[in-house]
């Protein structure tokens, strides 16, 4: 049975994108040697941003009102959203190209939603790399930080992980859907994903009020993980706002994939093909 017919066997959305990822995967474990020394290099490569970390606490003790177990807290919560997001949603920023290439035509007249083949495209699950590494490092900081745990705090951290991780993956969403306008967009969608990431694996504290606003009420990074890592340390939230903002994480994470699902049809009822 060829692809295109297990495809249209799949049962739902769900298992017609598992069919996509597993013809990635496959051809990712061709070369088992290959494999294993991208995933290691993934993983060390993203850790560098944490050696940064380090080499500032190699001269302070605390750094934007936060410890080292406690920044180690907040830069493993934003690397393991990122990472997910990445790994599921990432090759959706490769619109573009295939638009330029004249390959979304293709896609469109395939058993499968645009969609599903826009977020599975060219699946590097060399990108387990970042959310492993995060994994290590948020295992750590959980033992070196002595934290008041409630019923309410263990949901969030783990719920936090879930809806940071969606806001990474709308994000790369409404940036593809911009690329039925642009075409070439990309590295625009990446200042916010990746460099959202960068942004938040530090206190926000240490920002201008201004970047506070925009990152909470415009575009919500805030919400990935810094206003949870706030409640499950027992931090005050910044610009005078309640202490329990960060419950709303999941809200939000909601909230943007109804934006993301109406920007990425919007964006396709205005695609009008490349033409011949």
């Amino acid at each position: 049975m060829d692809d295109v017919s297990l495809l249209r066997r799949a049962t739902g959305w769900p298992g017609q994108y598992w069919m996509l990822v597993t013809m990635w995967i496959r051809s990712s474990l061709a070369y088992p040697a290959s494999f294993v020394m991208m995933l290691v290099a993934s993983a060390l490569i993203t850790g560098t941003d944490f050696v940064a970390v380090l080499l500032i606490f190699s001269h302070i003790s605390s750094f934007g009102g936060f410890t080292l177990g406690e920044m180690a807290l907040l830069y493993a919560t934003a690397s393991m959203a990122l990472g997910v997001a990445d790994l599921i949603t990432g090759s959706v920023e490769r619109l573009g190209q295939r638009i330029r290439t004249g390959e979304f035509d293709v896609w469109l007249i395939r058993p499968v939603p645009a969609f599903l083949q826009a977020i599975a495209d060219n699946f590097a699950l060399r990108r387990l790399g970042r959310p492993v590494q995060a994994l290590l490092v948020l295992v750590i900081a959980l033992r070196a930080v002595e934290i008041d745990w409630t019923v309410a705090k263990g949901i969030l951290l783990v719920v936090s992980l879930i809806s940071g991780a969606t806001i990474f993956g709308t994000i790369f969403v409404l940036g593809a859907a911009f690329q039925f306008i642009s075409i070439d967009s990309a590295e625009l969608t990446n200042s916010f994903t990746y460099g959202g990431q960068f942004l938040t694996q530090y206190p926000l504290s240490i920002f201008g009020k201004d970047i506070v606003r925009a990152v909470t009420f415009v575009v919500p990074l805030a919400f990935v993980n810094y206003y949870p890592v706030l409640y499950v340390l027992g931090k005050p939230a910044p610009l005078g706002l309640p202490s329990w903002i960060g419950l709303l994480a999941p809200v939000v994470a909601v909230a943007m994939i109804a934006v993301a699902s109406l920007a990425w049809r919007g964006g396709l009822r205005r695609y009008r093909s490349t033409g011949s």
